[in-house]
């Protein structure tokens, strides 16, 4: 009887214990299960932080201190830096360089009005509006204007690392009777003019504005010239400039001035405007990345910009001009490979993002949004269209084709007359019955 009861005592101790630890088990596998989400949220929320932490050095480092703040009625703000304190001379290479305050040499046959103004002048307000920011107010002597990036600007890109970067090239190669060497990416397409086959030192031309709409954010929508040199391939050289809707880039949709520069087809070296070190701007009165005011209208007022970028012959240095009146600055001769010596291909024209988000065509425009059989107040335009030869001259561009990957959404003609020398239109509305 006494053995029968310790039996019972005995085996009720073992199933105790058994539920004891089956509960512990239990218990540890539902900690465990809850774990995982808790640890993948850490992880989520110190790469988040790790990105912003990112984010605020990096704009620590672009943002230099202003000697004077402007407020665009864009929203944009103006900071007024001392021009050698710009984020040119954050390379190694330019920490002992002396600017060079003008061109040694201008191409021949260019219009351009000495930028110092007499004291008569400066007091009168008759300046041309050219960029918003204007309305509020200038930059004085011996400071640049540049546009203050905000957080938010550097949290839209893919990487800290990649903002202010264009997404690296990959560029086929085809046989040169097929098809020209374009920049051609996935996704973007192009509307354009070109010339190849010769040594170029630059080109100039004047660019009807625009304010395209585009479909998605991530998409983006240009008119601009390409100076370029090299293989085609990961050391393509390019020089660009013009004027561009980017809405990642920017956080909004107004037409703004631009920059571009790449000595490794987009891939480390380069980027849009002032956001790395490389170009050195001279002018206090045009802001890289401002929006441009006024825009032209559809059968309304049509406004256009005059860009002409050249090698000064004497320092090997790549210049930018503004319409007559505004040399911009430079791109240092070292920053470049083949374009030490000269550009073999020149481009002219349109390009667009195409993201096609809901498998179809975008809708993002190029130029006025129309095509160019609309002409003059209704499609975009280039006019005068030149480049600069072997002896700093300008001259119309010979032997000019054209290119475009689909003309039934976006298409080029070009022509020649008087007053607008070489010239074309360009654009249209991306997604339409001919372009699904």
């Amino acid at each position: 009887m006494m053995a029968a009861h310790l039996l019972r005592r005995s085996w009720g101790s073992t199933i105790s214990l058994l539920i004891v630890i089956l509960l512990l088990s239990c218990s540890s596998q539902m900690t465990s299960a809850e774990a995982a989400p808790a640890s993948r949220k850490s992880s989520s929320i110190s790469m988040s932080q790790h990105k912003m932490l990112d984010a605020h050095q990096h704009l620590k480092r672009l943002n230099k201190p202003p000697l004077k703040t402007i407020k665009s009625p864009d929203g944009d703000i103006i900071d007024c830096v001392h021009i050698a304190h710009q984020p040119a001379f954050d390379h190694p290479l330019l920490k002992n360089h002396t600017i060079q305050t003008r061109p040694n040499f201008h191409p021949e046959g260019t219009k351009f009005e000495e930028s110092k103004r007499v004291s008569a002048q400066k007091a009168t307000s008759s300046k041309p509006i050219t960029q918003l920011w204007h309305l509020k107010g200038r930059c004085p002597e011996g400071t640049i204007p540049i546009r203050r990036t905000k957080k938010e600007d550097v949290l839209r890109a893919s990487s800290v690392e990649r903002f202010g970067k264009k997404k690296p090239t990959k560029i086929p190669h085809q046989p040169r009777s097929a098809q020209p060497d374009l920049i051609t990416q996935t996704g973007h397409q192009h509307a354009i003019v070109y010339v190849e086959g010769d040594k170029y030192y630059g080109a100039k031309a004047t660019i009807n504005v625009w304010e395209p709409k585009t479909q998605q954010p991530n998409e983006f929508s240009l008119s601009q010239i390409w100076i370029l040199g090299g293989t085609f391939g990961q050391d393509l050289n390019s020089i660009e400039a013009g004027w561009q809707v980017s809405p990642d880039l920017y956080g909004d949709n107004r037409t703004r001035l631009f920059t571009y520069w790449t000595s490794d087809a987009y891939q480390a070296t380069g980027c849009y405007n002032l956001l790395c070190t490389g170009f050195i701007q001279i002018n206090n009165e045009i802001a890289m990345g401002a929006s441009i005011f006024p825009v032209s209208g559809y059968r309304g007022s049509q406004y256009d910009i005059s860009l002409l970028v050249w090698k000064d012959p004497k320092e090997g240095n790549w210049w930018i001009q503004f319409g007559n009146d505004y040399v911009l600055g430079y791109w240092p001769g070292f920053l470049f490979s083949y374009l030490t010596d000269s550009a073999t291909m020149i481009e002219w024209g349109g390009e667009i993002v195409n993201s096609e988000s809901d498998e179809q065509h975008t809708t993002t425009e190029m130029g006025s949004g129309h095509f160019p059989e609309e002409g003059f107040g209704k499609a975009g335009y280039f006019r005068n269209i030149q480049i600069v030869d072997g002896s700093n001259s300008l001259r119309d561009p010979k032997g000019l084709g054209t290119f475009t990957e689909q003309s039934s959404c976006y298409d080029v003609q070009n022509g020649r007359s008087g007053d607008w020398g070489t010239y074309f239109f360009y654009g249209g509305p991306g997604r339409n019955p001919n372009c699904p």
